[in-house]
C-alpha cells in the first residue's frame, strides 16, 4: 500500500519488460505491447464518455543520486510545456482548452506518472498531445525559470505540515547515503539550480517506449486504441537497453544499530514519535508484501490489541502502523501519539507490544477475515472512477506487476495467522530500527530531554 503519499507527492519481477497472463487480467483489460517496447493497457469502461491517457515511466527518486535529487520532480513539472509541435506555452494552453483536457502529473519513488482527461470523441487528438509531450519536450529556459515559484510553494507546504517534517527527517536516517532515492520531492536548491541539460540527461537515460507504458481508460475501443497507438507511437526510437540495469539502483544499506532521534519543529502541537524499519520488497519477498499490508491493517483497527492497550488504555492520544509497497525496499512505519504526560510510558508499552506481535493469540482469525474483507472492499472502491483508478495500476507496474495488483485480493485471502507472525519475526521483531520524537523546543526544555535514548532508558 501506498503509505505517506499524500505528504510526499508531491518485484517478484525484474525491472525490464515483463510477461503478463492473459489469465489473470480482468475481462475489460487489454493487454499488448508495441514492436517498439512501448507496453499497452486498454481498460474499457462505457460508464461515462470520457477517456484517460496515462503515461509512465520508470523513473522517480529511485534514479538519484544526491546531486539529482528532485530532478524528476521536476522534469515532471516541465512535462506539459512547450514542446516541438506547441513550440510555446501560450500553444500548448490554447491547445489544452481547444481538447477539454484535464491534465496533472505525479512523482513518487518508483515511477513518474502523466495524465490527461478527455471527452472520449477526442481521444485520437489527445493521444497525439500526449505523444508530442513525453517524446519533443523543449525544455525552454524561462519555462523553467517560471516554475520556480511553483516549486517554492510544494515546498513551503511541505514545510508548513508537521508530519511531512517528521516523514522527512525520519527518512533520513532510515535511508542513510541514499536518501535521495526514497525522496519524491527532492532538494530546493538541486530543483532551482537545475538546468535544461540535466533534463535532456533524464530523457536519455529513461524517457524511451520500451521504458514505459501507455493506458487508456474510459470510454474506449482496444482494437482501434491499438491501431491508433501503433500509428502515432510506433516510430518511438527504443533504448535497446534497460536503464536499470545500465544505471544499477543500489540496495539499501541494513541499519545497523538502533537510531534515536530528537526532531525539533515548532509548528507541531503535540509530541509524536515515528519508528521506522526496512520491510519486504516485491523483488524480494513478495507474501512478506501482502503480509505487511494486512498486519498494518489488523493493528490500525479500534478492536486490535494495539489500539486498545495504548489509545484506550489512556496512554495515548493515537497510533498506527503502516507499510509503503516498494521494488526496492518498502519502509515499515510506526506513528505513536502519545498523551503529553505519558511520552515515555507510552513508547515502552508501545516496545511491549511490538515484542508481542509474534505471539500466537496477539490477533485472532476473525480480525485477519476482517482485514483481508475490507481491504478488498477498499480495492473494489478504488476501481469505481476510471480516471482515478488507471493511476493505481501504472503504480503496480512500476513497483511490481499488473498481475500483481490484479491478483491482490486473492493473495491476501490466502494469508494465514503463521504467514503473518512469519512477517513479524522477519522484518520487525528483534530488528534494529529509526526512532524519532518530534518536538518544540519548549516541549524539549520542559521535558529535560537532551539525548531520547537516554530518555527513554534504552536497555540492550
Amino acid at each position: 500500500m501506498k503509505l505517506l503519499q499524500l505528504l510526499l507527492c508531491v518485484s517478484l519481477l525484474s525491472t525490464g519488460a515483463f510477461a503478463i497472463s492473459g489469465d489473470e487480467l480482468p475481462e475489460n483489460f487489454h493487454y499488448s505491447k508495441l514492436n517498439n517496447g512501448l507496453e499497452l493497457l486498454v481498460i474499457e469502461d462505457n460508464s461515462v464518455p470520457l477517456a484517460t491517457i496515462e503515461i509512465c515511466v520508470r523513473n522517480g527518486s529511485f534514479t538519484e543520486d544526491p546531486e539529482y535529487d528532485g530532478l524528476s520532480h521536476l522534469y515532471e513539472h516541465m512535462f506539459f510545456k512547450a514542446n516541438k509541435d506547441l513550440p510555446s506555452q501560450e500553444q500548448f494552453m490554447a491547445k489544452v482548452s481547444e481538447l477539454g483536457i484535464a491534465f496533472n502529473g505525479t512523482t513518487s519513488s518508483e515511477r513518474v506518472n502523466y495524465f490527461v482527461t478527455l471527452s472520449s470523441s477526442k481521444v485520437n487528438q489527445g493521444l497525439n498531445f500526449m505523444n508530442s509531450a513525453i517524446r519533443y519536450p523543449l525544455f525552454l529556459e524561462e519555462e523553467m525559470k517560471k516554475e520556480n515559484p511553483v516549486v517554492d510553494g510544494e515546498f513551503q507546504r511541505m514545510e508548513s505540515n508537521p508530519m511531512s517534517m517528521l516523514y522527512q527527517h525520519a527518512s533520513k536516517l532510515l535511508w542513510g547515503k541514499h536518501f535521495s532515492r526514497k525522496n519524491p520531492i527532492g532538494d530546493h536548491d538541486i530543483i532551482l539550480s537545475a538546468t535544461a541539460e540535466k533534463m535532456r540527461t533524464i530523457q536519455s537515460k529513461y524517457y524511451y517506449p520500451d521504458n514505459s507504458i501507455l493506458v487508456v481508460a474510459g470510454d474506449v475501443n482496444h482494437d482501434l486504441i491499438r491501431e491508433k497507438a501503433n500509428s502515432i507511437f510506433g516510430d518511438w526510437k527504443p533504448a535497446g537497453f534497460d536503464p536499470i540495469a545500465k544505471w544499477p539502483i543500489p540496495e539499501f544499506d541494513p541499519i545497523e544499530e538502533d537510531i534515536y532521534s530528537v526532531f525539533i519543529n515548532e509548528n507541531a502541537r503535540t509530541p509524536i514519535y515515528m519508528v521506522t524499519m526496512h520491510g519486504p520488497d516485491t523483488r524480494n519477498d513478495v507474501k512478506g508484501t501482502y503480509a505487511a499490508d494486512v498486519f498494518s491493517y489488523i493493528l490500525s483497527q479500534k478492536s486490535s490489541k494495539l489500539q486498545e492497550n495504548l489509545v484506550d488504555a489512556g496512554l495515548a492520544l493515537d497510533v498506527s502502523v503502516g507499510y509503503q509497497t516498494c521494488k526496492y525496499t518498502g519502509p515499515i512505519y510506526i506513528t505513536l501519539v502519545p498523551r503529553p504526560d505519558k511520552v515515555k510510558e507510552a513508547y515502552t508499552a508501545l516496545m511491549n507490544e511490538v515484542n508481542l506481535w509474534d505471539s500466537e493469540d496477539y490477533f485472532t482469525v476473525d480480525q485477519l477475515k476482517t482485514a483481508q474483507n475490507m481491504l478488498a472492499i477498499q480495492d473494489a472502491y478504488g476501481k469505481e472512477k476510471t480516471s482515478s483508478f488507471v493511476h493505481t495500476v501504472t503504480y503496480w507496474w512500476a513497483s511490481a506487476s499488473i498481475d500483481y495488483y490484479t491478483s491482490y485480493v486473492d493473495e491476501i485471502k490466502k494469508l494465514t495467522k503463521d504467514d503473518i507472525r512469519e512477517y513479524v519475526k522477519t522484518y520487525i521483531k528483534g530488528k534494529n530500527k529509526v526512532t524519532t520524537l518530534m518536538l518544540t523546543s519548549e516541549m524539549q526544555n520542559s521535558m529535560g530531554i537532551t539525548n531520547l535514548e537516554d530518555y527513554l532508558k534504552i536497555k540492550e
